[in-house]
């Protein structure tokens, strides 16, 4: 082809450098090196050129360039289209996995590909920041590069869902979702981290991922302090949600009173949860809604006084707690009915 066209002096004609274009995809396919590829065909070049008259050989020189620059073209066309059929599998794999909607024992198959064995038990870590996160963004790159270059290739899979990262990893190795959370909670300017408990089983892996979901749901609701919460610290919250009717009937009949406070029921329903989050020490309740203690004092009275419940007597306490916890729980007032 060289010889051709340096013998009238034309360029490489557009089925040519296609030909070459097709011949860089098949060598990319085949997983043949571009470095020893170019070196054969500069090697190649080299031997044509020294065939033909000096005038002849750079002549060739401008074909030489083209040629080799069509072969890259389509040496890195097919790698870019290998990328993102993998990107694809891989997005499409991570749906499927914390969706559930794959046939399990398929899906534990096409979970080897991807670095898990889904015969272990797995734990899900979910995070989420103030603003959504993708596979392409810097910050989950980032992550993922960092947990990678600690622990390797220890059956771990850091991606991205709904806008939040997720790390799922063995059960045994919970430094991983440790280091995880800690990574993600620094990246993410002060986000929050949820880890789901250790099940076993390709469903394991769901289930996992839905109780960190819904650490991050009773995190928000119920204001919870802390970057990381582990869904096996939080197991009363659902426990007491779970008969919504018997937690509205307990809310609206021990808090219901409180709307015949001065400017409804919202200060008291704060007074009491400053009070029960610092373990029922009224300084630092007082300090927490920037009060004196006197007036916290006050307010704590008014409350014994319309609920018949005193927030300081043990024998009363639980109820008073229990039903502000499902005061958070329900959005009560605004949520629960009465």
């Amino acid at each position: 082809m060289l010889g051709e066209a340096s013998a009238t002096g034309r360029r490489l004609t557009r089925d040519e450098l296609e030909a070459r274009r097709r011949e860089g995809e098949r060598a990319a396919r085949a997983g043949a090196r571009l470095r020893l590829l170019i070196r054969a065909h500069l090697a190649a070049a080299h031997e044509a050129q020294s065939q033909v008259a000096p005038a002849l050989a750079v002549q060739m020189s401008a074909g030489v360039e083209q040629a080799v620059d069509a072969f890259i073209e389509g040496y890195e066309r097919a790698q870019s289209n290998a990328v993102r059929q993998e990107e694809a599998a891989r997005r499409e794999f991570i749906d499927d996995l914390l969706y559930g909607r794959s046939d399990l024992g398929r899906l534990a198959e096409r979970a080897a590909r991807f670095g898990l064995r889904l015969s272990q038990a797995h734990a899900v870590a979910v995070a989420e920041g103030r603003e959504p996160y993708g596979d392409g963004y810097p910050v989950a790159r980032g992550i993922e590069e960092a947990v990678l270059a600690r622990f390797g290739n220890r059956h771990i899979l850091v991606a991205t869902k709904d806008g939040r990262l997720i790390c799922v990893a063995s059960g045994d190795q919970p430094e991983v979702l440790t280091y995880f959370a800690k990574r993600a909670y620094a990246a993410t300017d002060g986000g929050r981290v949820a880890v789901g408990r250790p099940h076993p089983g390709p469903g394991g892996v769901v289930q996992s991922y839905e109780e960190a979901l819904g650490a991050l749901d009773l995190a928000g609701r119920m204001a919870l302090d802390g970057p990381v919460l582990y869904a096996a610290d939080l197991l009363v919250y659902p426990v007491l949600a779970r008969d919504r009717q018997a937690m509205e009937d307990l809310v609206e009949s021990t808090l219901g009173p409180l709307r015949q406070a001065r400017g409804g029921p919202g200060p008291l329903l704060d007074t009491l949860h400053a009070y029960f989050d610092t373990g029922c020490v009224a300084t630092e309740a007082a300090r927490l809604l920037s009060l004196s203690v006197r007036a916290l004092t006050y307010r704590l009275q008014r409350i014994h006084t319309l609920t018949r419940h005193d927030p300081a007597d043990p024998r009363h306490r639980y109820t008073l707690q229990t039903a502000a916890i499902g005061a958070r729980l329900l959005g009560w007032p605004g949520g629960c009915a009465g």
